[in-house]
C-alpha cells in the first residue's frame, strides 16, 4: 500500500487550525473510523459475494442464495 506524503498531513493540520493535541487526536479517531468501516465493507463485499441491500431472487435454490445483506449501525469502539 502506498503511504500519504508528509505534506498532505502536514496541510490537513494546518488547514484544521487544532489549538491541542486532543483535537489532533480526535481528528485522527475520525479518519481511522472511515478508513476501517470502508475495508469492513470491502471484506464483506468480497466475503459474501453481494453488496450491501441487494438482494438475491426469491427463486434461488438454497437458503444462502435467498439472503440478503442488512446495513449497519453505529457502534463506539474504545481502544
Amino acid at each position: 500500500m502506498e503511504q500519504v506524503p508528509a505534506y498532505f498531513l502536514k496541510e490537513f493540520v494546518k488547514s484544521q487550525k487544532f489549538e491541542n493535541t486532543n483535537q489532533v487526536m480526535e481528528a485522527m479517531k475520525e479518519m481511522f473510523a472511515e478508513v476501517l468501516q470502508q475495508v469492513m465493507s470491502c471484506e464483506l463485499d468480497e466475503k459474501l459475494g453481494y453488496k450491501k441491500s441487494q438482494r438475491v431472487s426469491d427463486d434461488a435454490v438454497e437458503l444462502s442464495e435467498k439472503n440478503y445483506r442488512n446495513g449497519y449501525s453505529k457502534k463506539t469502539v474504545k481502544t
